[in-house]
């Protein structure tokens, strides 16, 4: 064997060497059993969308370094690897690759069909992160690399989802959500960009139920008028104090809305200081909607066209729309003018179109008790940040306590796991009977649970969550005529579970022991 040194240095050559050497001799290897205090980190898992950038090598080398500085000082150390299936993000690239290739939708290839191709998907990106990771030189264990849709987070998934659910902390409810008219689904806040566009402030006037007046509004979505349910005006303005309690007429739809007093969603100094009211397509009056209790009109298809509310002009695109009732309320006398104007419009980050503010039932986390326990373990030293300034963006983030949209109309994730069945009375109680009867006493509990849904066209709803390792149960349901809710988790609801489901959680495990 030749001990000349290479005149020129490779260091793809060395580094693969040293890098198969460590591997041989397990050096990254972690026991639990092991002397030496713990220390272990769990790789924030990159997504499975593509390749590693630049931010995931400076990142992934800083714990590297943390983890070997750790090793050498004598501490029992874990370094955890792992891969996110960052479902809407996954599912858009994915789709995007259909439509180039095949010229095909996802309904054209169906759930499961569109699925399998994500697995594959899966399987070739998610390889390539991981040698890339291994090539950077990180000192991973590799033998717990983690997926968050493997059977080990799963299982996490679905018994904290049962918690919830038999707690009451998760439930059903129809509320205002960003959505994504292109992918067809909610998305976070944090799946938004904001961009300035060029757009139109369009100013209308509703006629005054028996009066001569009219009541003046601007807006910047005209089609929303559609689904209008009131006019708001300050109630310390003079030019429409006298209103207040009056009928105004939509002529589009032929729909009286009243004129209504609210200081917090008018200000009198903007515009016309009067305010159409929207609920179902605006967040700002949908809260007002909730101080007045007022209806909710949606006026959106989910691909953002009108629906059968918004009257003749059912069909339409929502652009198509803005401009047939501009020339309609024109013809009418009552439109007045429009000027351009820079608009901050907010995009999906996923698909860089538009979202619509958009009425919709969804899946949801009660956010207040969960919120505050979250935030004492940070005030009472419990948990600590390093830097310490950033305890301050954590704890502002949770003191809003905003109840969390956990579902997401996408078929890459983790599926709800809850059934449904059009069911009530004494009907549902036997339905309920006949079903736990095939568990073992001491094993209902934790096995499944039910909870009254919201009615249907005023049929009472049924609902049973179930937990993991339930097969037989979910295939029952599935003979008996039960439905499994279609949509799936929030990428994040996995994510969040990630630092303790990556060590074996729900079961306890020597790794969580230490």
């Amino acid at each position: 064997m030749s001990t000349e040194l290479a005149k020129t240095y490779d260091p793809a050559t060395v580094e693969a060497a040293a890098y198969r050497t460590w591997m041989e001799e397990r050096c990254f290897a972690a026991d639990p059993a092991a002397a030496g205090e713990p220390f272990t980190i769990v790789i924030p898992p990159p997504n499975v969308t593509g390749a590693l950038h630049l931010g995931h090598a400076i990142d992934n080398t800083l714990q590297d370094i943390l983890i070997r500085r750790r090793r050498m000082q004598g501490y029992n150390t874990l370094w955890v690897p792992g891969i996110d299936h960052a479902g809407i993000a996954t599912q858009a690239v994915v789709e995007k690759e259909l439509k180039e290739k095949e010229n095909k939708t996802r309904h054209d290839v169906g759930r499961e069909g569109l699925v399998a191709r994500i697995w594959a998907w899966k399987e070739q990106y998610g390889n390539r992160i991981i040698d890339q990771l291994k090539r950077l030189g990180a000192s991973c264990d590799w033998d717990r690399t983690r997926f968050t849709l493997d059977e080990v987070c799963a299982r996490a998934v679905r018994e904290t989802f049962f918690k919830l659910f038999r707690d009451g902390l998760i439930y059903r409810g129809e509320r205002l959500v960003n959505w994504d008219t292109h992918l067809q689904t909610a998305v976070a806040d944090d799946e938004l960009f904001h961009e300035t566009v060029k757009g139109g402030f369009w100013t209308f006037r509703y006629p005054v139920k028996g009066t001569d007046r009219f009541i003046r509004f601007s807006t910047t979505r005209p089609e929303t008028m559609l689904g209008d349910t009131a006019v708001a005006v300050h109630p310390d303005d003079e030019r429409y104090r006298d209103l207040v309690g009056k009928m105004a007429t939509i002529p589009l739809v032929g729909r009286e809305i009243p004129v209504i007093a609210d200081a917090i969603l008018v200000d009198p100094s903007l515009g016309t200081g009067a305010v159409k009211v929207t609920p179902a397509h605006d967040k700002n009056d949908y809260a007002c909607g909730e101080r007045h209790n007022l209806p909710r009109i949606n006026i959106l298809t989910p691909d953002g066209r009108i629906n059968a509310n918004g009257g003749k002009y059912a069909g339409l695109s929502r652009y198509v729309a803005r401009e047939q009732v501009t020339k309609d309320m024109d013809a009418l006398g009552l439109f007045e003018g429009m000027e351009q104007r820079d608009i901050e419009l907010a995009h999906s980050d996923r698909s860089k179109t538009p979202v619509e503010p958009y009425l919709s039932e969804q899946w949801f986390v009660r956010m207040e008790d969960l919120a505050q326990s979250a935030i004492d373990a940070v005030n009472d030293g419990r948990v600590r940040f390093f830097p310490a300034r950033y305890a301050k963006t954590y704890l502002d983030w949770l003191g809003e306590k905003r109840d969390w949209c956990i579902s997401r109309q996408l078929w890459w994730g983790h599926r709800i796991p809850v059934w449904s069945r059009r069911i009530g009375g004494d009907a549902a109680v036997a339905e309920q009977n006949r079903i736990l009867q095939t568990i073992p006493a001491a094993e209902r509990p934790n096995a499944i649970c039910f909870s009254a849904g919201r009615s249907i066209g005023g049929e009472q709803v049924l609902l049973a969550c179930v937990n993991g390792g339930q097969e037989p149960l979910e295939r029952l349901l599935d003979r008996s005529g039960w439905e499994q809710d279609p949509d799936v988790l929030d990428t994040w609801f996995s994510s969040a579970l990630w630092p303790h489901s990556t060590l074996g959680w729900p079961r306890q495990t020597p790794e969580l022991a230490r």
